[in-house]
């Protein structure tokens, strides 16, 4: 029987969306306001889902306070409140797109759960705008 737990946070964080090997009107025309050379920011909400079985010992999938405590510690110290672009290593020369960052948070987190579990990242930009990503 496997079942999937979920951890819901939030952090906030400025970006630019940029790729510096075009000029400045191709950034224009694909990043659009995004490319703000002032950077802007978003009120990200994430959900990290583990998928496997219940331990028969302690009834959980996974400990959620463990759980709560990995996410803080690997990803909202990291990343709330920082200027993605400047203020972490991750992005100094990646750009910081939903997509990427939820490939970041994912790979962020997969080192520290088990192997037997399955890790799935959600990451909404805006309340619409959403990006997942399974590994």
């Amino acid at each position: 029987m496997s079942v999937t737990v979920c951890r819901k946070e939030h952090f906030n964080a400025a970006h630019r969306l940029h790729n510096p090997a075009w000029s400045p009107e191709q950034n224009q025309q694909v990043f659009g306001k995004c490319n703000n050379p002032s950077y802007h920011g978003h009120n990200y909400e994430l959900i990290v889902r583990l998928t496997g079985e219940i331990d028969p010992d302690t009834g959980y999938v996974y400990d959620m306070k463990r759980l709560s405590d990995l996410i803080k510690r690997e990803i909202l110290d990291t990343f709330d409140h920082r200027n993605l672009n400047l203020d972490t290593e991750e992005f100094r020369h990646l750009n910081p797109t939903a997509e990427n960052m939820a490939v970041v948070i994912w790979n962020r987190l997969r080192t520290h759960i088990e192997s037997r579990l399955a890790l799935s990242v959600t990451l909404y930009e805006t309340e619409r705008n959403f990006v997942e990503y399974h590994g």
